[in-house]
């Protein structure tokens, strides 16, 4: 039986992209491999639905530190505790592991998801830089392994980190087991009521930062004759950036167009098996969670030509270059009025999903975990 630490932070106090990966995971390892000791370290806890299974399952012994230094426990005290707990491998779900951990001899791993604040610092604070860039240093120096969530990443690590290539483990992520699961005509129905959604839509899931490129996709609606358009469902939230898309669609009459809802999570499947498609040209990704959510959903994929998004979309999605506006709006033609085409990437981005199944991914974690350890 394998004692397996986890950094469980974001796991219970994080309810979007990195939050929803610990948790899946985590829970994906325990269903699918019971027989070994799962621990959890927080220095916080939320108690929700979303942490509820973690509270009361009698699979995970929680390590909750309660002390005033929360930060200096979670970087240099927790690794009194790993080694207290005997624990035989710490895994750091998000980018950093506690500082010690090699010199008291205990194994760890850390998950990679992406090194965005590189390519846009502008978007971050100096001091936040300079504290990511010292953890993911210190991180990819002091693990023993390195998983990155797709080839893009390891890429990224190689590059601003140096790191040897063999140090590093391309395993992808999964998502919640709600969107493996086809929702009824009358669930779907009643979730579009919920939420005030038309029955036929575009749709975009994820934050409404630069980045993502919401404006893209609006100013490529704008370029199509408003009797072929559909209405685009937002889904996220954002602050100066969506001012931005809002004065645009504003100027070029597209407000009637462009419906931003917030939509609780365990809703969402419904939100996107309902949908006519989804568009999501980001400039760039660690992995793009929303693009398999939509893929899970049966629902035709628009989205980019660049960094994760060609892993995790497959062959058979319709991408275009992030800026290429007029790309973009041919394809949300081409692809709103093909429905053999839309047929045929349903059916089979459905087919490519599969191999991003919690069970195939869990298997290869625990590969990891028991090569990191010498285990055959």
């Amino acid at each position: 039986m394998l004692r397996i630490g986890y950094d469980a932070k974001r796991l219970f106090n994080n309810f979007t992209g990195l939050g929803n990966y610990s948790r899946t995971l985590v829970k994906d390892m325990a269903t699918y491999f019971p027989d070994e000791a799962y621990f959890l370290f927080t220095p916080k806890i939320t108690n929700n639905s979303e942490t509820s299974y973690f509270l009361n399952s009698p699979m995970f012994e929680i390590k909750h530190y309660k002390g005033w230094f929360k930060a200096w426990w979670r970087t240099r005290g927790m690794a009194k505790d790993i080694l207290n707990l005997d624990i035989d491998l710490y895994h750091g779900l998000s980018h950093e592991i506690p500082r010690g951990l090699k010199h008291k001899g205990v194994k760890s791993v850390v998950t990679i998801h992406d090194l965005v604040f590189k390519y846009y610092p502008e978007q971050y604070s100096p001091i936040d830089r300079i504290i990511y860039d010292e953890k993911f240093a210190h991180a990819c120096e002091n693990a023993d392994k390195i998983i990155a969530i797709s080839e893009s990443t390891k890429k990224d690590i190689i590059k601003f980190y140096n790191t040897p290539e063999e140090k590093i483990s391309v395993i992808y992520q999964s998502c919640g087991r709600h969107f493996f699961q086809e929702k009824s005509d009358e669930i779907k129905e009643t979730t579009r009521k919920k939420y005030n959604i038309p029955n036929q839509y575009y749709l975009y899931v994820g934050s409404i930062i630069e980045r993502k490129n919401l404006l893209g996709i609006v100013r490529a609606m704008a370029q199509i004759d408003k009797k072929k358009l559909l209405p685009l469902v937002v889904i996220g939230d954002g602050k100066a950036y969506k001012k931005r898309v809002v004065e645009f669609a504003t100027r070029h009459r597209l407000m009637d167009y462009v419906l931003f809802r917030k939509i609780a999570y365990e809703d969402l499947p419904a939100v996107y098996q309902s949908a006519h498609l989804f568009i999501y040209p980001s400039f760039y990704e660690g992995f793009g969670i929303p693009v398999l959510e939509a893929l899970l959903s049966e629902t035709p994929v628009i989205t980019s030509n660049v960094s994760s998004l060609p892993e995790v979309a497959g062959p058979d999605s319709y991408l275009v270059a992030p800026d290429d506006i007029n790309g973009l709006s041919r394809a949300i033609v081409e692809v709103s009025s093909d429905e053999s085409l839309r047929a045929t990437m349903r059916s089979k981005g459905l087919k490519y999903a599969e191999k991003f199944k919690g069970d195939k991914l869990a298997a290869q974690h625990l590969l990891t975990y028991k090569s990191i350890l010498g285990i055959p």
